[in-house]
């Protein structure tokens, strides 16, 4: 039996990750309402819910301490937390910005950063990070949230090199547009989720292939395959990439 932990489990991705998920693996299911998780996951056996704001460094190092106390390991630990919002960069407030940095960048890195170490100690482990493809192609109006994950990105890629020699994988999960309700926030009238429709990946494709991944040493995944090939014509031509992003490409 596997012990796998995921935090903002109350979201589509984490929904969908549940349920496929073999029924005799332990889930650890982390979110703001403990209430909400044990409603959405009553029929699921072999899981606790918590509840833990992730803006909260000191909650976040009681609670690791907390698990490995009551757990003993964590086999699989998803830092899947994290929102977004698309408008231009002028209208963020400085209190804005750390908001989404605290919840999509600094909760991964503490909790990377701590579970990772226990990990390293035990001589096992996989630290899997929700970053997306906004943080390998910036695109307009989503200058905070690409930037949130950019630093996901380069901090994950820096800490798989730590962690080789320790038997500790370090797995970036980097998606398009998902189809949950991450646009409910990020794209209230919804224009922008309608443009891309035809890209948009049902929640149980991006599941399907995290799950595939566990416990195996896979650098990135990437989705769906038209993005992650963009991504390699951004890299080989970014002045190019630029202009499309900027002019074709440009849905937000």
């Amino acid at each position: 039996m596997r012990i796998i932990a995921i935090t903002g489990a109350s979201g589509g991705l984490a929904q969908a990750l549940v349920c496929q998920i073999p029924a005799d693996d332990f889930l650890i299911l982390l979110g703001r309402s403990k209430e909400r998780l044990e409603t959405l996951y009553k029929q699921r056996k072999n899981c606790v819910c918590l509840a833990l704001d992730i803006r909260d460094d000191h909650a976040i190092e009681q609670m690791v301490d907390y698990l490995y106390q009551e757990f003993g390991q964590i086999d699989v630990f998803i830092n899947n937390a994290g929102f977004g919002d698309f408008r231009p960069f002028e209208s963020y407030k400085s209190e804005e910005i750390r908001e989404m940095f605290a919840v999509n960048t600094f909760a991964t890195m503490a909790f990377s950063r701590l579970v990772g170490s226990r990990m390293a100690e035990a001589g096992n482990g996989h630290l899997i990070n929700i970053a997306s493809m906004a943080g390998l192609i910036a695109t307009s109006k989503a200058s905070v949230y690409s930037a949130s994950k950019f630093a996901v990105i380069g901090f994950s890629n820096a800490l798989r090199l730590e962690l080789a020699d320790k038997n500790v994988y370090v797995t970036t999960v980097n998606p398009g547009p998902v189809a949950t309700k991450f646009f409910d926030f990020a794209d209230p009238t919804g224009t922008y989720l309608k443009s891309v429709e035809k890209y948009t990946l049902p929640a149980a494709v991006v599941a399907e292939k995290m799950v595939k991944s566990f416990g195996k040493n896979k650098r990135e995944i990437n989705l769906p395959w038209f993005l992650a090939l963009s991504y390699k014509l951004y890299v080989l031509f970014p002045r190019i990439s630029d202009f499309l992003a900027r002019k074709v490409f440009n849905y937000k």
